[in-house]
């Protein structure tokens, strides 16, 4: 127990020397599965792998039931709906990925982040994670997030702050600006 209260000591020191600097940026979220998609879509898009098996993937199964459509003269019913099923699974996968996430993350609660020159410390109601920056190969930035992709070459860590967890529009330029000075855009 008093491992567990000297990390959250330290996280809070962390964040309370930011703010004492004035340039920390914090943010307070619950994770939903839609910011976790985003996260996995932008992972997708870096790594491109994943794209590229899920193409051939389809492919082949659409090669697949073209012949035996071809082979057999009309549509059969069991090659259709089984290419049906995996079509949903290949496009429906980064789903199921969020929601298993979801599951991970959600039940957390809520969430407090503190982006800074030292890194960044995000506090929940049952764990403190703090990151400093040489974990990180670089962010992107979407419409409605900061995606936070890690440095190892699966990127197997990935870390989404949303822009509805600032507290201003200024917060987000303020961030931007952070992420900018301590990493680089991917």
């Amino acid at each position: 127990m008093a491992e567990g209260q000297e990390v959250t000591d330290k996280s809070t020191e962390v964040a309370a020397a930011a703010d004492a600097v004035g340039e920390a940026v914090q943010l307070v979220y619950r994770p939903q599965p839609a910011d976790t998609l985003v996260g996995l879509r932008v992972r997708q898009r870096i790594k491109r792998w994943g794209l590229v098996l899920r193409i051939v993937f389809l492919v082949l199964w659409v090669g697949q039931w073209l012949l035996a459509t071809l082979s057999r003269g009309g549509v059969d019913v069991i090659a259709t709906v089984l290419f049906l099923l995996v079509v949903l699974l290949v496009g429906g996968y980064p789903r199921l990925q969020a929601a298993q996430v979801q599951r991970i993350v959600g039940w957390q609660g809520e969430y407090r982040t503190t982006v800074s020159s030292a890194g960044i410390t995000t506090s929940g109601d049952h764990s403190t994670l703090i990151q400093k920056w040489s974990v990180l190969q670089g962010y992107r930035e979407t419409p409605g997030h900061f995606v936070l992709l890690s440095r190892d070459p699966n990127i197997l860590c990935v870390e989404v702050l949303p822009k509805h967890g600032l507290s201003t529009a200024d917060d987000v330029d303020r961030l931007r600006a952070l992420l900018d000075r301590h990493t680089t855009r991917v």
